[in-house]
């Protein structure tokens, strides 16, 4: 494990290194582009040729700050209810996003990341991308892995609750020894899975053996865990190569100037209110997520703030309805912060240091949910029990229980301590100096 204070080599910094072509390849929803656009803009800062390579969706956002893009296909529009609609299960949604979205476009994805990936000195890749590490091997390419929650590790030692066998969260407690094999039958039972990444290898040129999912998206070279350690301690299974800086943060762009001024206003015009959120994904397909929200706050009585409705909900003197406001500057106003748990916006609560009340929809949310709830900073609510009566019980017990909002307090604290984007990009850079031999960027690049 490397310590999150400082990288294995000596630090390299911006002024003296040369700049590097580094390509950041990232499949997903903005949950999963947003980290990679706050390591890509600290790394365009400090001298770097940097390009993202991700769905076209996301082309004009990217150039728009002023990062060069390049396309992967499946050319797939991430705000469709549709597409949202087919991994809502909490358990069988992994499987379908993998299995039936991404992976018969396998060799699709490959063939766009390899031509990205020709003239770079780096790579960095979230996880979906299961053909950087098949590229980085056919191009001798050094990579960085890019992980972003905790469940992603698969820890023996600190179990996660998995969406597709929550059953076995029953047994965190019962010992590593007992939650390895629960994960090696997760491994047994995911082979076939794989099938399309192994006849690709065997296309290319690679050894068929493969597992995607528990060891080949680590990258053996640097994997960065790209959240707190107040939301999870590193672990004695997780790679030896691995870097915890922390949470790294964009908050998504300007909001709409027209939406400031109400928003100011309503702030300074009374209590401090609940902000009630979805995030990038789940807020296409909500179900009555907003319509109970709104109810529980007549029913305490409380001021509301609600993030992304596409449904005409009717705003009211007690109640602002926005499509979008930036996190980081809504939710410290916040008393309560009501989301669906992906891990960045578990992050910006926590960096808020506001209680939480999740509402999880799928993949880490859950998990990230109960490790917030053990820290004693918030509460879950299953979505399919998620009501006006429930959620305005639930809000109550993090509004009148004083230990919620001064854990959420601590928590913050250790956050805003975290130097998260320098030590990410440090070590970055680092292993950009440990690949920079002559001989070897000319392999690299033919």
């Amino acid at each position: 494990m490397i310590d999150g204070t400082h990288t294995t080599t000596d630090q390299v910094r911006p002024s003296q290194m040369k700049s590097r072509r580094i390509l950041l390849a990232t499949i997903g929803s903005l949950g999963d582009l947003h980290p990679t656009l706050a390591l890509a803009l600290e790394l365009k800062h400090r001298g770097h040729q940097v390009t993202i390579a991700s769905t076209a969706w996301y082309r004009t956002k990217v150039e728009s700050l002023g990062l060069q893009f390049r396309p992967l296909r499946p050319n797939w529009n991430p705000t469709d209810q549709a597409l949202i609609a087919q991994c809502e299960d909490l358990k069988t949604g992994p499987e379908v996003l993998i299995r039936k979205l991404v992976l018969p476009h396998l060799r699709d994805i490959y063939d766009d990341l390899f031509e990205a990936a020709t003239n770079a000195d780096l790579m960095i890749a979230t996880e979906l991308v299961f053909a950087a590490p098949l590229v980085a091997n056919k191009l001798h390419l050094p990579w960085v892995s890019e992980i972003l929650s905790p469940a992603s590790f698969f820890s023996a030692y600190d179990p996660s609750l998995l969406v597709n066998i929550p059953e076995a969260y029953r047994l965190r407690r019962a010992g590593w020894l007992v939650n390895r094999a629960i994960l090696y039958f997760g491994k047994v039972i995911s082979y076939n899975w794989w099938q399309s990444v192994r006849e690709l290898r065997r296309e290319i040129g690679l050894p068929t053996q493969c597992d995607p999912i528990f060891k080949d998206k680590f990258s053996p070279e640097l994997v960065l865990a790209l959240f707190s350690s107040a939301l999870a301690h590193p672990q004695p299974d997780w790679p030896k190569q691995t870097l915890q800086p922390g949470f790294v943060f964009f908050d998504g762009g300007q909001p709409n100037p027209q939406d400031q001024l109400p928003l100011s206003d309503f702030l300074a015009a009374g209590d401090a209110p609940i902000v009630f959120t979805l995030g990038s994904t789940a807020v296409h397909h909500p179900g009555n997520f907003y319509q109970a929200s709104l109810a529980a706050t007549r029913q305490l009585g409380r001021r509301a703030i609600l993030l992304g409705p596409k449904s005409n909900l009717v705003p009211s003197p007690d109640v602002l309805v926005l499509p979008y406001a930036p996190h980081s500057q809504i939710f410290p106003q916040a008393a309560v912060v009501v989301h669906q748990g992906g891990s960045g916006t578990t992050g910006q609560a926590m960096l808020a240091g506001r209680p939480q009340l999740f509402v999880p929809f799928g993949w880490d949310q859950p998990d990230n949910a109960a490790r917030i709830q053990r820290l004693g900073a918030g509460l879950t609510l299953a979505r399919t029990e998620y009501s006006a009566q429930s959620a305005a019980a639930a809000l109550s017990q993090l509004l009148t229980n004083p230990s919620f909002a001064a854990r959420s307090a601590q928590i913050s604290t250790q956050v805003q301590s975290e130097s998260a984007l320098t030590q990410a990009c440090d070590a970055i850079e680092s292993v950009l100096e440990a690949n920079s031999a002559p001989s070897k960027i000319q392999f690299a690049h033919g």
